[in-house]
Protein backbone atom coordinates (compact mmCIF):
# COMPACT_ATOMS: atom_id res chain seq x y z
CA UNK A 1 0.00 0.00 0.00
CA UNK A 2 0.96 3.61 -0.55
CA UNK A 3 0.57 6.75 1.52
CA UNK A 4 1.23 10.46 1.19
CA UNK A 5 2.33 12.47 4.23
CA UNK A 6 1.48 16.14 3.83
CA UNK A 7 4.32 17.95 5.57
CA UNK A 8 3.72 21.22 3.80
CA UNK A 9 5.24 24.55 4.74
CA UNK A 10 6.95 26.17 7.66
CA UNK A 11 4.29 25.42 10.25
CA UNK A 12 4.19 28.90 11.78
CA UNK A 13 1.68 27.88 14.46
CA UNK A 14 4.58 26.16 16.22
CA UNK A 15 6.81 29.24 15.96
CA UNK A 16 9.41 29.75 17.42
CA UNK A 17 9.97 25.98 17.54
CA UNK A 18 9.75 25.59 13.76
CA UNK A 19 11.61 28.77 12.88
CA UNK A 20 14.67 26.86 11.67
CA UNK A 21 13.45 23.27 11.54
CA UNK A 22 10.89 21.45 9.45
CA UNK A 23 7.86 20.49 11.52
CA UNK A 24 8.47 16.90 10.40
CA UNK A 25 11.75 17.00 12.33
CA UNK A 26 10.35 18.45 15.56
CA UNK A 27 11.18 15.93 18.32
CA UNK A 28 8.49 13.63 19.67
CA UNK A 29 9.96 11.89 22.72
CA UNK A 30 13.47 12.63 21.41
CA UNK A 31 12.92 11.33 17.88
CA UNK A 32 11.82 13.28 14.78
CA UNK A 33 8.05 13.44 14.58
CA UNK A 34 8.13 12.01 11.06
CA UNK A 35 9.66 8.82 12.45
CA UNK A 36 6.46 8.27 14.44
CA UNK A 37 4.35 8.67 11.30
CA UNK A 38 6.52 6.25 9.34
CA UNK A 39 6.24 3.58 12.06
CA UNK A 40 2.49 4.17 12.26
CA UNK A 41 1.99 3.68 8.52
CA UNK A 42 4.36 0.73 8.32
CA UNK A 43 2.44 -0.96 11.14
CA UNK A 44 -0.59 -1.02 8.83
CA UNK A 45 1.23 -2.47 5.85
CA UNK A 46 2.24 0.75 4.08
CA UNK A 47 5.68 0.43 2.50
CA UNK A 48 5.70 3.18 -0.15
CA UNK A 49 5.48 6.69 1.31
CA UNK A 50 5.52 9.99 -0.56
CA UNK A 51 6.57 13.06 1.41
CA UNK A 52 5.30 16.42 0.16
CA UNK A 53 7.13 19.40 1.58
CA UNK A 54 8.08 22.95 0.72
CA UNK A 55 10.19 24.02 3.70
CA UNK A 56 13.70 22.77 4.54
CA UNK A 57 13.34 19.46 2.64
CA UNK A 58 17.08 18.77 2.91
CA UNK A 59 16.74 18.32 6.67
CA UNK A 60 14.26 15.50 6.15
CA UNK A 61 16.05 13.78 3.28
CA UNK A 62 19.41 14.05 5.03
CA UNK A 63 18.02 12.14 8.03
CA UNK A 64 15.70 9.58 6.43
CA UNK A 65 17.32 9.06 3.04
CA UNK A 66 15.40 6.51 0.97
CA UNK A 67 13.70 5.09 4.06
CA UNK A 68 15.51 1.74 3.93
CA UNK A 69 16.61 1.93 7.57
CA UNK A 70 12.92 2.09 8.55
CA UNK A 71 11.81 -0.63 6.14
CA UNK A 72 9.95 1.70 3.77
CA UNK A 73 10.52 3.39 0.41
CA UNK A 74 10.46 7.18 0.60
CA UNK A 75 9.82 9.52 -2.32
CA UNK A 76 10.28 13.27 -1.89
CA UNK A 77 8.24 15.90 -3.73
CA UNK A 78 9.23 19.52 -3.07
CA UNK A 79 6.65 22.22 -3.79
CA UNK A 80 7.66 25.74 -4.80
CA UNK A 81 5.38 27.50 -4.01
CA UNK A 82 3.24 25.38 -1.60
CA UNK A 83 0.27 23.75 -3.33
CA UNK A 84 -2.11 23.10 -0.42
CA UNK A 85 -3.38 19.70 0.68
CA UNK A 86 -5.23 18.76 -2.52
CA UNK A 87 -2.68 20.41 -4.78
CA UNK A 88 0.15 18.47 -3.13
CA UNK A 89 -1.61 15.16 -3.78
CA UNK A 90 -2.29 16.17 -7.39
CA UNK A 91 1.43 16.81 -7.71
CA UNK A 92 2.05 13.15 -6.78
CA UNK A 93 -0.47 11.79 -9.32
CA UNK A 94 2.16 10.03 -11.44
CA UNK A 95 3.02 7.77 -8.49
CA UNK A 96 -0.56 6.77 -7.67
CA UNK A 97 -2.24 3.82 -9.38
CA UNK A 98 -4.29 2.31 -6.52
CA UNK A 99 -6.29 3.53 -3.50
CA UNK A 100 -3.87 5.36 -1.20
CA UNK A 101 -3.75 6.93 2.25
CA UNK A 102 -3.23 10.64 2.84
CA UNK A 103 -2.28 11.87 6.30
CA UNK A 104 -1.64 15.37 7.56
CA UNK A 105 1.91 15.65 8.80
CA UNK A 106 1.01 17.10 12.20
CA UNK A 107 -1.27 14.51 13.81
CA UNK A 108 -0.68 11.76 16.34
CA UNK A 109 -3.34 9.06 16.31
CA UNK A 110 -4.08 5.40 16.79
CA UNK A 111 -6.85 5.24 14.17
CA UNK A 112 -6.97 1.73 12.70
CA UNK A 113 -5.85 2.19 9.10
CA UNK A 114 -6.23 -1.51 8.33
CA UNK A 115 -9.90 -1.51 9.29
CA UNK A 116 -10.44 1.82 7.54
CA UNK A 117 -9.09 0.35 4.29
CA UNK A 118 -11.26 -2.75 4.76
CA UNK A 119 -14.38 -0.58 5.01
CA UNK A 120 -13.28 1.44 1.99
CA UNK A 121 -12.82 -1.68 -0.14
CA UNK A 122 -16.16 -3.08 1.01
CA UNK A 123 -18.28 0.02 0.35
CA UNK A 124 -16.24 1.39 -2.58
CA UNK A 125 -16.60 5.17 -2.15
CA UNK A 126 -14.39 7.61 -4.03
CA UNK A 127 -12.98 8.91 -0.74
CA UNK A 128 -12.99 7.66 2.83
CA UNK A 129 -12.58 10.32 5.50
CA UNK A 130 -11.58 9.59 9.11
CA UNK A 131 -13.57 11.52 11.72
CA UNK A 132 -12.76 12.16 15.35
CA UNK A 133 -14.88 13.68 18.16
CA UNK A 134 -13.84 16.93 19.87
CA UNK A 135 -15.16 18.82 22.88
CA UNK A 136 -15.43 22.16 21.07
CA UNK A 137 -16.40 21.72 17.41
CA UNK A 138 -16.82 25.48 16.88
CA UNK A 139 -13.08 25.91 16.33
CA UNK A 140 -12.94 23.23 13.63
CA UNK A 141 -14.80 22.25 10.49
CA UNK A 142 -17.41 19.65 11.36
CA UNK A 143 -18.56 16.85 9.06
CA UNK A 144 -22.23 15.87 8.86
CA UNK A 145 -23.11 12.30 7.83
CA UNK A 146 -26.26 10.29 7.13
CA UNK A 147 -27.41 7.12 8.86
CA UNK A 148 -25.26 5.02 6.50
CA UNK A 149 -22.10 6.96 7.34
CA UNK A 150 -21.94 8.83 4.04
CA UNK A 151 -20.80 12.45 4.22
CA UNK A 152 -23.58 14.98 3.59
CA UNK A 153 -21.78 18.28 4.04
CA UNK A 154 -18.90 20.16 5.61
CA UNK A 155 -19.58 23.07 7.99
CA UNK A 156 -16.62 25.32 8.73
CA UNK A 157 -16.39 26.59 12.33
CA UNK A 158 -20.11 26.57 13.17
CA UNK A 159 -21.54 28.67 15.98
CA UNK A 160 -22.83 26.68 18.96
CA UNK A 161 -26.46 27.08 17.87
CA UNK A 162 -25.56 25.59 14.48
CA UNK A 163 -23.59 22.62 15.80
CA UNK A 164 -25.20 19.34 14.69
CA UNK A 165 -22.24 17.04 15.42
CA UNK A 166 -18.96 17.03 17.30
CA UNK A 167 -17.21 14.95 14.62
CA UNK A 168 -14.43 16.70 12.71
CA UNK A 169 -12.12 15.90 9.82
CA UNK A 170 -9.20 13.95 11.36
CA UNK A 171 -6.81 14.79 8.50
CA UNK A 172 -6.63 11.17 7.37
CA UNK A 173 -8.08 9.93 4.06
CA UNK A 174 -8.23 7.08 1.56
CA UNK A 175 -8.55 8.34 -2.00
CA UNK A 176 -9.21 6.59 -5.31
CA UNK A 177 -6.75 7.76 -8.00
CA UNK A 178 -9.48 8.81 -10.46
CA UNK A 179 -10.58 11.53 -8.03
CA UNK A 180 -7.39 13.45 -8.82
CA UNK A 181 -8.75 14.47 -12.23
CA UNK A 182 -10.92 17.01 -10.40
CA UNK A 183 -7.87 18.87 -9.03
CA UNK A 184 -6.22 21.45 -11.31
CA UNK A 185 -2.46 20.89 -11.74
CA UNK A 186 0.16 23.28 -10.29
CA UNK A 187 -2.58 25.18 -8.45
CA UNK A 188 -3.02 25.76 -4.74
CA UNK A 189 -6.14 23.93 -3.59
CA UNK A 190 -7.41 22.34 -0.38
CA UNK A 191 -9.36 19.16 0.32
CA UNK A 192 -11.84 20.68 2.74
CA UNK A 193 -12.52 23.88 0.81
CA UNK A 194 -12.32 22.66 -2.77
CA UNK A 195 -12.13 18.95 -3.58
CA UNK A 196 -14.50 17.40 -1.03
CA UNK A 197 -17.33 19.93 -1.53
CA UNK A 198 -16.85 19.55 -5.30
CA UNK A 199 -17.19 15.76 -5.07
CA UNK A 200 -20.40 16.09 -3.03
CA UNK A 201 -21.83 18.53 -5.56
CA UNK A 202 -21.19 15.96 -8.30
CA UNK A 203 -22.80 13.16 -6.31
CA UNK A 204 -19.53 11.31 -5.76
CA UNK A 205 -19.69 9.21 -2.55
CA UNK A 206 -17.53 10.08 0.46
CA UNK A 207 -17.56 7.53 3.27
CA UNK A 208 -16.92 8.55 6.87
CA UNK A 209 -14.80 6.45 9.20
CA UNK A 210 -15.58 7.68 12.74
CA UNK A 211 -13.12 6.70 15.45
CA UNK A 212 -12.93 7.56 19.15
CA UNK A 213 -9.33 6.36 19.50
CA UNK A 214 -6.53 8.75 20.45
CA UNK A 215 -6.12 11.73 18.13
CA UNK A 216 -4.37 15.07 18.51
CA UNK A 217 -2.65 17.52 16.20
CA UNK A 218 0.67 19.02 17.27
CA UNK A 219 0.14 22.24 15.35
CA UNK A 220 0.34 24.43 18.45
CA UNK A 221 2.87 24.39 21.31
CA UNK A 222 0.08 23.70 23.80
CA UNK A 223 -0.89 20.48 22.03
CA UNK A 224 2.74 19.60 21.41
CA UNK A 225 3.32 19.64 25.16
CA UNK A 226 0.09 17.72 25.79
CA UNK A 227 0.99 14.86 23.45
CA UNK A 228 4.26 14.36 25.34
CA UNK A 229 2.39 14.22 28.63
CA UNK A 230 -0.22 11.85 27.20
CA UNK A 231 2.35 9.44 25.79
CA UNK A 232 4.44 9.40 28.96
CA UNK A 233 1.33 8.91 31.13
CA UNK A 234 0.08 6.09 28.86
CA UNK A 235 -3.10 7.99 28.03
CA UNK A 236 -2.76 6.85 24.43
CA UNK A 237 -2.86 3.04 24.76
CA UNK A 238 -2.78 2.47 21.01
CA UNK A 239 0.66 4.11 21.05
CA UNK A 240 2.03 2.14 23.98
CA UNK A 241 5.38 1.48 22.26
CA UNK A 242 6.38 5.01 23.29
CA UNK A 243 7.64 4.37 26.81
CA UNK A 244 9.55 6.50 29.34
CA UNK A 245 13.14 5.49 29.94
CA UNK A 246 16.50 6.75 31.19
CA UNK A 247 19.49 6.42 28.86
CA UNK A 248 22.14 4.01 30.12
CA UNK A 249 24.90 6.61 29.75
CA UNK A 250 23.08 9.44 31.54
CA UNK A 251 24.94 10.59 34.67
CA UNK A 252 22.56 11.12 37.58
CA UNK A 253 23.87 12.12 41.03
CA UNK A 254 22.72 9.73 43.77
CA UNK A 255 20.99 12.59 45.62
CA UNK A 256 19.02 13.71 42.54
CA UNK A 257 15.30 12.90 42.55
CA UNK A 258 13.76 11.36 39.44
CA UNK A 259 9.99 10.97 39.64
CA UNK A 260 8.51 9.23 36.62
CA UNK A 261 7.39 9.05 34.03
CA UNK A 262 10.42 10.68 32.43
CA UNK A 263 12.47 10.26 29.28
CA UNK A 264 16.13 11.18 29.76
CA UNK A 265 18.28 11.16 26.65
CA UNK A 266 21.83 10.00 26.10
CA UNK A 267 24.65 11.94 27.69
CA UNK A 268 22.45 13.90 30.08
CA UNK A 269 23.95 15.07 33.38
CA UNK A 270 21.75 15.66 36.44
CA UNK A 271 23.58 17.21 39.36
CA UNK A 272 23.35 16.88 43.12
CA UNK A 273 19.96 17.66 44.66
CA UNK A 274 18.28 18.29 41.30
CA UNK A 275 14.73 17.11 40.78
CA UNK A 276 13.11 15.93 37.55
CA UNK A 277 9.40 15.22 37.90
CA UNK A 278 7.39 13.66 35.10
CA UNK A 279 5.84 13.75 32.73
CA UNK A 280 9.05 15.32 31.47
CA UNK A 281 11.55 14.88 28.62
CA UNK A 282 15.25 15.74 28.49
CA UNK A 283 16.86 15.56 25.08
CA UNK A 284 20.37 14.29 24.49
CA UNK A 285 23.22 15.98 26.35
CA UNK A 286 21.08 18.22 28.52
CA UNK A 287 22.55 19.32 31.84
CA UNK A 288 20.55 20.02 35.01
CA UNK A 289 22.40 21.97 37.68
CA UNK A 290 22.55 21.46 41.42
CA UNK A 291 19.19 21.93 43.13
CA UNK A 292 17.37 22.74 39.88
CA UNK A 293 13.77 21.61 39.43
CA UNK A 294 12.24 20.44 36.14
CA UNK A 295 8.57 19.48 36.24
CA UNK A 296 6.34 18.63 33.28
CA UNK A 297 8.77 20.26 30.83
CA UNK A 298 10.08 19.18 27.42
CA UNK A 299 13.70 20.05 26.66
CA UNK A 300 15.35 19.44 23.31
CA UNK A 301 19.04 18.58 23.05
CA UNK A 302 22.09 20.39 24.43
CA UNK A 303 20.23 22.71 26.79
CA UNK A 304 21.63 23.60 30.20
CA UNK A 305 19.66 24.42 33.32
CA UNK A 306 21.61 26.28 35.99
CA UNK A 307 21.83 25.83 39.73
CA UNK A 308 18.45 26.19 41.52
CA UNK A 309 16.63 27.17 38.34
CA UNK A 310 12.99 26.10 38.04
CA UNK A 311 11.19 24.96 34.87
CA UNK A 312 7.57 23.88 34.89
CA UNK A 313 5.28 22.76 32.04
CA UNK A 314 7.31 24.61 29.42
CA UNK A 315 9.08 23.83 26.14
CA UNK A 316 12.78 24.56 25.77
CA UNK A 317 14.30 24.10 22.32
CA UNK A 318 17.93 23.20 21.57
CA UNK A 319 21.10 24.84 22.89
CA UNK A 320 19.38 27.05 25.44
CA UNK A 321 21.06 28.31 28.61
CA UNK A 322 18.90 28.82 31.69
CA UNK A 323 21.18 30.47 34.22
CA UNK A 324 21.16 29.78 37.94
CA UNK A 325 18.16 30.94 39.92
CA UNK A 326 16.04 31.58 36.84
CA UNK A 327 12.37 30.63 36.72
CA UNK A 328 10.63 29.54 33.52
CA UNK A 329 6.90 29.54 34.29
CA UNK A 330 4.02 27.42 33.05
CA UNK A 331 3.07 27.68 29.38
CA UNK A 332 6.33 29.25 28.24
CA UNK A 333 8.20 28.44 25.02
CA UNK A 334 11.85 29.18 24.27
CA UNK A 335 13.27 28.79 20.78
CA UNK A 336 16.79 27.61 19.95
CA UNK A 337 19.86 29.29 21.48
CA UNK A 338 17.97 31.43 24.02
CA UNK A 339 19.86 32.57 27.13
CA UNK A 340 17.85 33.38 30.25
CA UNK A 341 19.54 35.13 33.19
CA UNK A 342 18.12 35.34 36.68
CA UNK A 343 17.39 39.06 36.44
CA UNK A 344 16.40 39.14 32.80
CA UNK A 345 12.77 39.95 32.11
CA UNK A 346 11.40 36.92 30.32
CA UNK A 347 9.50 37.64 27.14
CA UNK A 348 6.84 35.00 27.68
CA UNK A 349 5.15 33.27 24.80
CA UNK A 350 2.14 31.39 26.08
CA UNK A 351 1.19 28.09 24.57
CA UNK A 352 -2.26 29.37 23.80
CA UNK A 353 -0.91 31.90 21.30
Amino acid sequence: MKAIILIGGEGTRLHPLTGNISKAMVPLLNKPFLEYLIHYLKGHGVRDIILTTSYLPDQIQGYFGNGGEWGVNLTYLVEKPPLGTAGAVKNAEAFLDEPFFVINGDIVTGIDLTEMMSQHQKKKPKVSLALTPVDNPTIYGVVETDDKGMVKRFVEKPSWQDVTTNMINAGLYIIEPEVLRHIPPTTHSMFEHYLFPLLLSKGEPILSYPSATYWIDIGTPEKYLKVHHDLLLNKAPSLSTYRPQISSNAKIHPSAQIEGPVLIGEGCIIAQGARVKGPAVLGARCQVGEGAVIEGAVLWHNSRVGKKATLKNCIIASNCRIQGGSHIPDLCVLGDNVVITRNKKLAQRTLAE
